[in-house]
């Protein structure tokens, strides 16, 4: 009898523990991440993924295990700028990496006037970005000097990359993204280089009401993605205020000089559009991240819950994971409603 009970209890056991395991591996979640939050960005490391969204006054980061657990993560304003500086006001976009032993924080910001926007870098020297100073390095820019918005930074065979969205000259109209090569973390080195502008359709709404100009021509956002050393970048076209806000495609050719704009090919259609019949719309502005395990690409980014909801405090940040097609591109499939509930990023085991 005493044998018959012990086989019960072991058999119980392993049953509870079946169903713990179960239980972990079928955490779900829900999108938004959080209430509201454009313009999305995590970076991991160490255990740790670092997330931050325009705040428009200040730079906030956010410390979480998982992207899933966001609306519980730790907070804290790292950043506040000094007034009455070129840099003062309408921060947007900020991005944090670790390059070469540090942690960089790159935005874009303002004076009030928008024609002055020019993107902006902080460095912080501790292994933890939620500790220690962040410094005020000052303006990334090519020799032109041109409007910035939308900075990334990427290091590829020992060479630092910077693209961002900006204007061909000191009138606004259209944004084009450029890239240029960097000498350090917070210095472009020698001149910004065309790769992409605006030219199919739907990369062309952007009517402004009233405005002047009244039409404004966009691409914006843009994000280097890299898989089995094949380079692409993921960017926003058309306007953020208008209901076609989507994501195009710059794929690199295999081997090829990234400043030579003949390299970069434009898929025709965009990879990633709002899904009016899920309840999301203007989606767009990504970025990427993977799970803790590594084994699975997530995207990152913004949308609104309704239509006419423009560029304001609406968008909010989401995430959902994606495949890979047989020829090497990515497949970020469609928008998916916030009543669904998804699998969280695989853990490390």
């Amino acid at each position: 009898m005493t044998r018959f009970f012990s086989i019960l209890f072991i058999a119980a056991l392993i049953t509870a523990c079946s169903g713990s395991k179960n239980a972990t591996a079928l955490h779900t979640f829900t999108n938004p991440l959080l209430p509201s939050g454009a313009d999305p960005y995590s970076f991991y490391k160490d255990g740790y993924y670092y997330y931050t969204h325009t705040t428009q006054n200040r730079l906030v980061l956010w410390k979480t295990r998982n992207l899933s657990d966001l609306k519980d993560a730790e907070q804290k304003t790292i950043w506040t700028p000094p007034r009455n500086t070129m840099y003062s006001k309408e921060l947007w976009a900020p991005e944090i990496l670790f390059l070469r032993g540090k942690w960089y924080m790159y935005f874009a910001a303002d004076n009030g006037n928008n024609h002055n926007h020019r993107m902006y870098v902080l460095e912080n020297s501790a292994a933890d970005p939620m500790q220690g100073d962040w410094v005020f390095k000052g303006k990334v820019a090519a020799p032109s000097d041109k409007w910035a918005i939308d900075g990334d930074v990427f290091e590829y065979k020992g060479q630092l990359y910077m693209i961002w969205s900006g204007w061909a000259g000191d009138a606004n109209g259209q944004q084009n993204i450029y890239i240029a090569k960097m000498s350090n973390p917070w210095t472009i080195e020698g001149e910004r280089v065309l790769i992409s502008e605006p030219e199919f359709k739907w990369e062309k709404y952007g009517y402004l009401k009233g405005e002047t100009p009244d039409h404004v021509y966009v691409n914006e956002g843009p994000q280097f993605l890299i898989r089995n050393n094949r380079i692409f970048i993921i960017y926003s076209a058309s306007g953020c205020w208008t209901e076609n806000y989507t994501l195009g495609m710059l794929s690199l050719k295999k081997n090829s000089d990234l400043l030579n704009r003949a390299n970069w090919l434009k898929s025709p259609e965009p990879v990633f559009k709002a899904a009016p019949e899920n309840g999301v719309y203007a989606a767009g502005h990504n970025s990427f991240f993977k799970s803790p395990d590594g084994k699975e690409d997530w995207i990152l980014y913004h949308a609104n819950p309704q239509p006419g909801q423009g560029c304001g405090g609406h968008r909010s940040p989401r995430a959902q994971r994606f495949t890979w097609r047989r020829d090497g591109t990515p497949d970020f499939g469609r928008p998916l409603p916030t009543t669904e509930s998804l699998q969280e990023p695989s853990q490390k085991k």
